[in-house]
């Protein structure tokens, strides 16, 4: 007989030979906790509440043109639903590779920009690792830095919400630093980062330097022709804002294809879907038509501009994409009364260093005149549905 017997406890031994030793057991129903990056982390949460007038997410106020609309229906007829997808919609990538002068290994999809932004902070970031912030921006870059236990670095901006560009390259200049996001134009307060900067951050450290361009179809500026002479400059871009497909989840990073490989190390499996290629595929090779749309928006930006301007107590500020920042006093209680007059604007009235501050998406006329309408009412203390 042996002297002792494995029996999935740690051990049993025969009488006189010791003690039973039991295997611990936890409670019935009983949880262990998540993991400890979780602590003090919010969610994102959009305020994405239903409303007449939805002027707070950045969406195109318009639709997929209805010419496209027949053939969007061709192409998901012709979708097989029992296949997975091209794991890296090859032909997508290919059409979006040959619109910027690239081949297709420079381009990588993404269910939309957040999913790579993701895959950033898991590809560059992690214990150990740091990342460069420049707050007030998007916060998920942030967010994304915490869940996988990416120390974050903060340079704040100025008061105007500039860059605090010689803060940024000395800082930088220490070494560091693994990754940083330069949103350009910065959301949500709208300005577009300085060419020159840009160049010179890129050229004074080895970091990868991922500059957001999910507005650069506003702004009519972007960091391509530098792509090829940078091998640490990553693109974002995004079909959600300037081509009305924020309900489909599509994006793309454009880089070298080092870094690119890097990045098929993190992504999901299969995470853009196969219909989603398929209206990327018609969309993007149709883009001509969305330009019309992105003109109108880019005017009714300088007319809702005017118009936030002329309102007293109101400050606006200049933006580069389709929304406008804006800061005023009782900025909590005017986004409540604009969504009971059934306006829906995005609050940041409480977020660090937004203060006061709100932002609303550049809508159509009408939108854009009832949200002035209603912000006007509320600055004078008018009724509600009173006319301004």
């Amino acid at each position: 007989m042996p002297a002792a017997w494995s029996c999935g406890w740690k051990s049993w031994k025969p009488k006189g030979w010791g003690r039973l030793a039991v295997r611990w057991r936890p409670p019935v129903g009983s949880l262990r906790p998540p993991s400890s990056r979780l602590e003090g982390l919010v969610p994102y949460d959009p305020k994405y509440i239903p409303a007449e007038v939805m002027l707070s997410a950045n969406e195109n106020p318009s639709d997929v043109p209805e010419q496209l609309r027949q053939e969007l229906a061709r192409a998901l007829k012709g979708v097989p639903f029992n296949r997975y997808p091209d794991p890296l919609g090859n032909q997508l990538r290919a059409t979006i590779a040959e619109a910027n002068g690239l081949e297709a290994d420079w381009v990588l999809l993404g269910n939309g920009g957040d999913e790579l932004l993701f895959n950033v902070a898991l590809a560059w970031g992690g214990s150990g690792r740091t990342f460069l912030d420049l707050p007030p921006t998007f916060s998920v870059y942030a967010a994304n830095a915490q869940v996988t236990n990416t120390t974050v670095v903060s340079v704040a901006r100025r008061a105007d919400f500039s860059i605090d560009e010689e803060a940024v390259l000395a800082r930088v200049a220490q070494g560091d630093i693994d990754y940083v996001i330069v949103a350009s134009p910065n959301n949500p307060t709208g300005q577009l980062a300085s060419e020159e900067f840009l160049l010179r951050l890129l050229d004074a450290t080895d970091a990868l330097v991922l500059v957001d361009e999910a507005y650069f179809e506003f702004s009519h500026r972007t960091m391509r022709p530098y792509l090829e002479s940078h091998e640490n400059l990553l693109i974002l871009r995004t079909f959600s804002k300037a081509f009305s497909l924020a309900g489909v989840r599509l994006g793309y990073l454009l880089g070298h294809p080092s870094v690119i490989r890097q990045f098929l190390k993190v992504r999901q499996p299969y995470s853009v879907d196969a219909l989603s290629q398929a209206v990327g595929q018609v969309v993007f090779q149709n883009r001509a038509l969305f330009q019309e749309g992105i003109e109108a928006i880019r005017q009714q930006r300088a007319r809702l501009f005017e118009g936030l301007r002329a309102i007293p107590g109101v400050q606006v500020f200049e933006s580069d994409a389709n929304y406008l920042l804006f800061r005023m006093a009782r900025a909590g209680e005017a986004w409540e009364y604009l969504l009971g007059e059934g306006v829906l604007v995005r609050d940041f009235s409480t977020a660090p260093m937004l203060e006061n501050c709100l932002r609303v998406s550049v809508g159509s006329p009408e939108q854009n005149d009832r949200f002035l309408q209603a912000l006007r009412r509320f600055v004078m203390g008018g009724a509600p549905g009173e006319k301004a």
